[in-house]
């Protein structure tokens, strides 16, 4: 079921109660935005998907990003940073 979310906002007891059955996509300015989902869906979709913590997501990205990581510190070794020397100009008396 898709509604916009004008009519979500007038009638959201009625899709809460729908959103039961059959997930609610709600459409904001012409787009997909939100989707109402039951209690139950919305528990399965989090068990399903195990909680990720910030070391293994840190470590992930890390591993994805290596390369252009390793190149960027070559790049501030070789060059330092791009705003070093810059000074703020004098003010006026």
């Amino acid at each position: 079921m898709q509604v916009t979310a004008t009519e979500a906002k007038n009638r959201f007891g009625y899709f809460c109660a729908k959103a039961k059955s059959e997930p609610v996509f709600i459409e904001k300015d012409g787009r997909l935005d939100s989707v109402i989902v039951s209690f139950d869906t919305f528990q399965a979709l989090q068990q399903a998907q195990p909680p990720v913590s910030f070391e293994e997501r840190k470590r992930a990205f890390d591993e994805k990003y290596k390369d252009w990581i390793a190149e960027q510190n070559a790049h501030h070794e070789a060059h330092g940073l791009w705003c070093e020397g810059l000074v703020a100009w004098p003010g006026e008396a």
